[in-house]
């Protein structure tokens, strides 16, 4: 069974023909041209073409050898100009440093993949009402094996989003978003299938901290945020978060306004509800400063690194397309393997790919998913190859 759900956190990932015929028709050369103003042109060409408030765009090379990108505006409405430092929600992206975080306790003996999660969490009062909660494990949550619907998508969620967005507060701790999926039928029989849960990944998030007793947020600036100089990339634990560009969001079954923020990096409704479903801002450059570091074997060990890859098809008819441990696999396709992740909450849309055969990481953010939510393949399909095409193409 293959369930591809999106929500509130998504994976953006491609189908392998329309990938193809992406990348086929994209035909930029850049031999006459310097790089730097040929990744600019193609930014501002997609950007009047689909009609976006703004975008900003990265590329990083394992060699050093990299480039931002801006167009349009933070804020439409003010003039804003958006800039390198204007960050974003990055959605699912998060999950990518969830799945870090874990391999590398994995290693350290903190956590271990394959035993029952009841370890950790079979004394909270609702554990027993978990679907499948006699056999899941850590590795089922992390690869999205594990059955659990998507708390996302429960009526009851999006009514009770809709009704306390406006609370200065968070409206729903981790351990209130479970509550949604209790009782539930599970979507299939442990490892027999596969469907996308941002609730495996906020239970995964509450295992993190019941096995090492340190707050997520801090284990991760800890351990990748400060070591690594992500310096524009912060838990969106908050409704202030300095140097948020306003996204614009499409109608939504919770509610939210069409414009995310009140004022300079406020935002309107509290975007912690993600947690360790993303649950982070940030920048294209942290991104994919991010991606090299992470693919590129400097933030893991050889190791972790491995477990962190280790992968199956998430349709048994598609054995191309995969999924790690918060790590979207791409197989054999025109660029060769490619690690990353993508990412949709309202008002935002966000991209990371990781080229292993050319040492190249790409990544963009769209303060907007107006046109987007309903047309994926067309506007994020189109900026992924695009990009890639025109960056993979200058090697030296």
């Amino acid at each position: 069974l293959f369930i591809l759900t999106t929500g509130f956190c998504f994976l953006v990932w491609v189908s392998i023909s329309q990938y193809e015929k992406n990348a086929e028709a994209a035909s930029i050369t850049i031999s006459s041209i310097d790089l730097r103003e040929a990744f600019q042109e193609t930014l501002d060409s997609l950007r009047a073409h689909y009609d976006l408030p703004g975008v900003t765009a990265a590329y990083n090379w394992t060699d050093g050898r990299s480039e931002v990108a801006v167009t349009g505006f933070a804020d439409f409405e003010t003039g804003t100009p958006m800039t390198t430092k204007s960050r974003m929600l990055a959605a699912s992206i998060g999950k990518t440093f969830v799945g870090a975080t874990a391999v590398s306790l994995v290693e350290e003996g903190v956590l271990e993949l394959d035993i029952p999660i009841e370890k950790w969490l079979g004394d909270r009062a609702w554990f027993n009402r978990l679907p499948n909660h006699k056999e899941i494990t850590l590795r089922h949550f992390l690869t999205h094996r594990s059955g659990l619907p998507n708390h996302v998508y429960m009526d009851e969620f999006t009514s009770t989003a809709s009704q306390k967005w406006l609370g200065q507060e968070l409206p729903l701790p981790p351990d209130s978003l479970i509550q949604f999926i209790l009782d539930k039928p599970p979507l299939f029989e442990i490892d027999e299938g596969w469907a996308y849960t941002d609730t495996g990944y906020i239970l995964v998030g509450l295992v993190i901290e019941e096995a090492t007793g340190q707050d997520y947020y801090d284990i991760i600036e800890d351990r990748f945020l400060i070591p690594l100089n992500l310096k524009f990339t912060a838990p969106s634990n908050t409704r202030l978060l300095p140097g948020l560009a306003t996204g614009y969001a499409a109608e939504n079954a919770f509610g939210f306004p069409e414009k995310t923020t009140i004022s300079d990096g406020e935002m309107i409704w509290h975007p912690g509800i993600e947690w360790t479903g993303g649950g982070l801002v940030s920048t294209s450059s942290d991104l994919v400063q991010w991606g090299t570091y992470l693919f590129g074997g400097k933030a893991l060990s050889e190791e972790a690194l491995k477990l962190l890859l280790d992968s199956k098809p998430i349709d048994p008819g598609n054995p191309e397309i995969q999924y790690g441990m918060g790590v979207a696999i791409y197989q054999n396709g025109p660029f060769g393997t490619v690690y990353g992740h993508g990412g949709w909450i309202p008002g935002y849309t966000s991209s990371l790919r990781y080229y292993k055969d050319h040492g190249v990481a790409i990544a963009f953010q769209i303060n907007t998913d107006i046109g987007i939510v309903e047309d994926t393949s067309t506007v994020v399909q189109t900026l992924e190859s695009r990009l890639a095409k025109l960056v993979l193409s200058n090697k030296e």
